[in-house]
């Protein structure tokens, strides 16, 4: 039993959430890309000296289940107090490339007591085509500049070689190298918050309540799987292609409560594919996470006690798991999506009361030219549940971002905003109606590279519980239709219209009334 009361272990849990939190306000109000500092596409967590990940703030979910990764992929690499490790490589503590982790052995009195990481999407990394997220790409190599876990920092002093190595390889060296110094400042920030709270409250102390926080976040957790009673369900969904094929890329599985255990079996997924909407197992188990987070309440700490609470069981080389050298920078971002939209499905089947589908993708579009690139993910209809109506253009499932504010894009981009409006009637109806899409419309002024990898642009989000299922989503090009993953060169003036899916409606609709 803990040594901590109720008040106490709150008080404890929230000081360690805290330093997360603040970790991540210091890396927005520093990060020079709109991408970092105006959608917040990042995450902070705090770390035990043992890599059990103590708090997180909240910030992108695909993130709880592979940042723990990056921290083990540090520690093996046996870092002296005080190092910053730096890494994005997915099959080695990454997720995709474009996602640099930094990962601070945070030193006190000669020792390593803990870690602060903190992952940040970056608008360019390298690779075939500008902002790394490159449609066709069917091997790693080709996304991007791979990175393994390297020092970046040791002793105190940055390594400027390995910077340079780094900004070399990419196509906007300026705004990276300062997205990093707001990484670093971010780490900081953890690492002071952290000896802070060891010297208030001494290290004792504070490694019996990182124990206890965490066994109270799995208690709740296996608490509320318990109450599942006998779950035992399955479900399917696919992914509309990997952009280099159009054939559906199945996601099945089953999900069972054993005893206080939720279990979760992937058999009979689709193998890896060709394309690079494959994900690595870290990927798979921060959708996992999430889905058991979203059934908990609301005080119960994000930490690792969740994911104690679940099992995986998911095939070698099957599009879940992928192995090297597979593509993968279109799987932290719809695989995820994808592979949540089938975890609440089965969930739903087993009689769990789950809302309906949200719009289950993150509708990526990617903009670069000559010294320039931009990146950004869109909101969606979020899918109703059984007490209210979805939200509309929200970004739904995975993805926890903002928007990119229109005056903060035209005033750094050589685009336009034409329309930016929610997408009326995309919502599925029912009892409560499934939140509405949005509409974005960018008209480009100077010659550029586009890139799409958007989703749900053939089958539409799925109601539930008698609801109507959501309008699916449409790409245009001057008015004409383009595919959900395709890569062209624009013209000045040639103008990209997205319109992303609604949320399915949840319960039959009452029968109009005759007037």
């Amino acid at each position: 039993m803990s040594d901590f009361d109720v008040l106490e272990l709150s008080v404890m849990a929230n000081a360690f959430a805290m330093i997360a939190e603040e970790m991540g306000t210091v890396l927005v109000r520093s990060a020079l890309s709109p991408n970092i500092r105006e959608r917040r596409d990042a995450s902070a967590a705090l770390f035990d000296a043992r890599g059990r990940m103590v708090a997180q703030a909240a910030h992108i979910p695909v993130h709880l289940g592979a940042m723990p990764e990056s921290v083990r992929a540090v520690m093996a690499r046996g870092p002296a107090p005080g190092d910053v490790f730096i890494l994005n490589d997915p099959y080695r503590g990454g997720s995709h490339l474009p996602d640099l982790t930094l990962v601070e052995a945070i030193a006190q009195g000669g020792e390593t007591v803990g870690f602060a990481a903190v992952r940040a999407h970056h608008a360019d990394v390298g690779g075939m085509t500008p902002g790394s997220m490159p449609q066709g790409a069917t091997e790693l190599v080709q996304e991007g500049l791979i990175i393994p876990p390297v020092r970046l920092v040791s002793a105190g002093v940055l390594d400027e070689m390995i910077l340079d190595f780094i900004l070399a390889n990419v196509r906007t060296p300026a705004e990276r190298r300062g997205d990093l110094r707001a990484q670093l400042a971010a780490c900081a920030a953890g690492a002071n918050g952290w000896r802070a709270l060891l010297e208030r409250e001494g290290a004792n102390r504070v490694a019996a309540a990182v124990d206890a926080v965490l066994d109270y976040t799995e208690r709740r957790a296996r608490a509320r799987i318990a109450a599942l009673g006998a779950l035992d369900s399955a479900a399917r969904d696919a992914l509309e292609g990997d952009g280099t094929s159009d054939d559906p890329i199945a996601v099945v599985v089953r999900a069972r409560a054993a005893g206080d255990t939720l279990r979760l079996d992937f058999t009979g997924s689709a193998p890896v594919v060709r394309g690079n909407v494959n994900c690595p197992i870290a990927v798979t188990r921060a959708a996992a996470v999430f889905v058991l987070r979203t059934l908990l309440d609301d005080d119960v700490p994000t930490n690792e006690g969740i994911a104690r609470a679940i099992e995986l069981v998911v095939p070698d080389d099957c599009a879940l798991n992928a192995r090297w050298p597979a593509a993968v920078a279109g799987g932290n971002v719809e695989m995820s999506q994808r592979i949540t939209d089938a975890l609440m499905l089965a969930l739903a089947e087993g009689g769990v009361p789950v809302a309906a589908q949200g719009q289950g993708t993150m509708n990526n579009v990617t903009f670069g030219g000559a010294g320039w690139t931009f990146y950004e993910t869109l909101g969606g209809g979020q899918g109703a549940s059984a007490h209210a109506d979805g939200p509309d253009a929200v970004h739904v499932g995975m993805s926890n971002t903002l928007n990119t504010p229109v005056e903060s894009l035209e005033n750094t981009y050589p685009l336009r905003i034409e329309e930016y409006a929610v997408r009326r009637g995309s919502g599925g109806a029912g009892a409560h109606r499934g939140g509405d899409g949005i509409v974005r419309r960018y008209r480009a002024l100077e010659r550029c590279t586009l890139t799409l990898i958007t989703e749900r642009r053939r089958t539409a989000p799925r109601g539930a519980a008698g609801g109507a299922d959501a309008r699916h989503g449409r790409n245009s090009l001057n008015g004409e239709p383009i595919p959900a993953k395709c890569r062209m060169e624009l013209e000045p003036g040639d103008v990209v219209t997205i319109e992303t899916p609604g949320g399915g409606g949840y319960g039959e609709a009452a029968p109009r009334r005759p007037s």
